[in-house]
């Protein structure tokens, strides 16, 4: 049904004289692909040379290698103001937005989170935090307990209860968007698997944002043209200070149930470590992550994904900042309320996990690694950067 979907709007769209983003990405593909200047400069250009023709699934592959690192725009000859009009970041990250929600599952829910995002995530991470402020108050009343134990406000049980179903809902949803996203990907990068050479290049490139460095290895653009290794430092600040902060809670999950040792654990315990660290590299992270957003150049990326951009950002700040904030107010009055605010906060993030930016990185990791899979085949032209 959702591939139907997709169809009938791409028939509408031609019917209106509009070419649809997979078609834009295929007209500059075949212009990059007679000059080939920017061969060198990312995983897109390599690919591109292994094809004569662009069809919806390849350009699919191709806008998920893409990291809108901006070099190939500021490279060529053919860019805006020119008659041919090329621009391979912002074609890329249309059709990239499409496949959140081509892929997506449910769909409904990413079609609402493509156009609102910013709006979605602030209306429920505010109407999760009432939920549990109420039954908070429920439960104590106005006399709300302001120890350091979260127990004694939200019993474990209730907590698990609670947030288990949203954390296996985020799982399985991506689990299911990145395996129909395989599944296409293979029928045009060749039906081999995944090889032990393949999988540790693509985790390489993956782990260190290696396509995030334009190609010449000083990083992207800035809107006055400048190379700048900002974008790929932030984006490390807050992968690696997510995956900390996920380190924390799972370290505390094994310290409750293996070894029967139940929080609130002391400073400087390894949950406490982890999580504090995590979160202060999440908070930078994001932060730089906006003012770069606000100072990129008007050519990248697709300004319509602005809302969703900004509403995984948003929630990934204050999921790390509202967790700081708890920590500090351990024994205080305003801990209560934070509790409830981080846990509303963390809770909507993992509700849009599927639907949003984050989804774009576990689309973008099979996308190399299917791409380390195609470049160790016969390139069927003959001539290609591999």
């Amino acid at each position: 049904m959702q591939a139907l979907e997709s169809l009938v709007r791409q028939a509408q769209e031609q019917a209106q004289g509009r070419p649809t983003p997979e078609q834009e990405v295929a007209r500059v593909m075949t212009i990059c692909n007679g000059c080939r200047y920017c061969e060198g400069f990312c995983a897109v250009f390599p690919a591109m040379t292994r094809r004569l023709e662009f069809g919806a699934l390849d350009t699919h592959f191709l806008a998920n290698l893409c990291h809108n690192c901006g070099a190939c725009l500021h490279a060529c000859q053919y860019a805006p103001p020119h008659e041919f009009g090329v621009n391979v970041p912002r074609a890329m990250a249309q059709v990239r937005a499409k496949t959140y929600t081509h892929y997506a599952w449910p769909g409904l829910l990413g079609r609402a989170y493509a156009h609102n995002g910013l709006v979605v995530a602030l209306a429920l991470a505010l109407g999760l935090t009432l939920f549990l402020v109420l039954g908070m108050l429920s439960r104590h009343g106005l006399a709300v307990p302001s120890g350091g134990n979260f127990y004694d406000l939200f019993p474990h049980n209730l907590l698990v209860s609670l947030f288990a179903p949203v954390f296996l809902f985020a799982v399985l949803s991506l689990g299911v968007g990145v395996t129909r996203f395989w599944k296409e990907a293979r029928t045009v990068t060749g039906d081999q698997g995944l090889n032990p050479p393949a999988a540790a290049e693509a985790t390489s490139a993956a782990l260190s944002l290696k396509y995030l460095d334009g190609g010449h290895g000083e990083g992207c653009h800035n809107d006055d043209d400048r190379w700048t290794q900002a974008r790929r430092h932030c984006h490390h600040l807050t992968f690696y200070g997510f995956m900390l902060c996920l380190a924390a809670t799972s370290v505390a999950t094994l310290y409750h149930y293996v070894l029967k040792l139940p929080a609130p654990y002391p400073w400087p315990s390894l949950p406490k470590v982890l999580g504090v660290v995590g979160g202060i590299s999440l908070a930078a992270g994001t932060a730089g992550l906006a003012w770069l957003k606000a100072r990129r150049h008007p050519l990248h990326g697709d300004p319509a994904q602005a809302p969703m951009d900004m509403g995984f950002i948003a929630l990934l700040f204050l999921t790390a900042t509202t967790g700081l904030g708890l920590w500090a107010s351990t024994g205080t009055a305003a801990m209560p309320w934070l509790l409830c605010l981080h846990l509303g906060v963390v809770m909507a993030l993992f509700a849009t996990l599927p639907c949003g930016k984050f989804a774009h990185g576990v689309y973008r990791v099979a996308a190399l690694a299917r791409h380390a899979v195609e470049r160790r085949l016969p390139n069927p032209i003959g001539l290609g950067a591999d």
